[in-house]
């Protein structure tokens, strides 16, 4: 009996978390224009949190969010190269250094991603969404990876599905620093 009552729970469970009920058949996930969700999560590497303050991306900074995982096989290739970028431009005082970079490891074990993060040279924080409570339940991510561009008024500038390029990675940094 409890076995039974358990998983018609979990069914109701799933329908309100994966689908519009609940909502008044408005989708909630955030879009471009809309206020970026605020966040906290655990830190991946070291003590204390990571997440988007109430102030914007960055402390009214813009930021970009980025959300990856190390069994993600296009994550394994966006990351490396997207750490390249942003320690070259913290180096060189660049002042697209000006854009913070927060990152999101979600539903990974936290062995498994800090391995990651360390191999791909992320010197950036990297909060970690054990449960994809950030990732599913305030972004309505179901795939990896993904990024979200903040302006430093903590609107969202847009979101990209998908792996991103160092090219389109430096071209939105110009575009959410020209942007205020």
């Amino acid at each position: 009996m409890f076995l039974a009552a358990g998983a018609v729970l979990a069914a109701i469970l799933a329908v309100f978390l994966f689908t519009d009920v609940g909502t008044g058949g408005k989708s909630v996930r955030p879009t471009a224009g809309s206020p970026v969700p605020t966040f906290t999560l655990p830190a991946l590497i070291g003590k204390g949190t990571v997440g988007v303050p109430a102030d914007g991306g960055g402390n009214g900074r813009p930021a970009i969010l980025l959300f990856f995982a190390s069994w993600c096989t296009p994550c394994q290739a966006e990351m490396p190269a997207l750490a390249h970028v942003y320690r070259s431009q913290q180096a060189a005082r660049s002042r697209l250094a000006l854009v913070s970079l927060v990152g999101v490891d979600g539903s990974d074990p936290k062995a498994d991603a800090t391995r990651f993060v360390r191999a791909s040279g992320v010197t950036f924080p990297v909060g970690t969404d054990l449960n994809y409570t950030v990732t599913q339940g305030l972004f309505g991510f179901t795939g990896l990876p993904e990024s979200v561009f903040v302006k430093a008024d903590g609107t969202i500038a847009g979101i990209h599905l998908g792996a991103l390029s160092t090219g389109a990675f430096v071209s939105w940094e110009h575009k959410l620093l020209a942007s205020g």
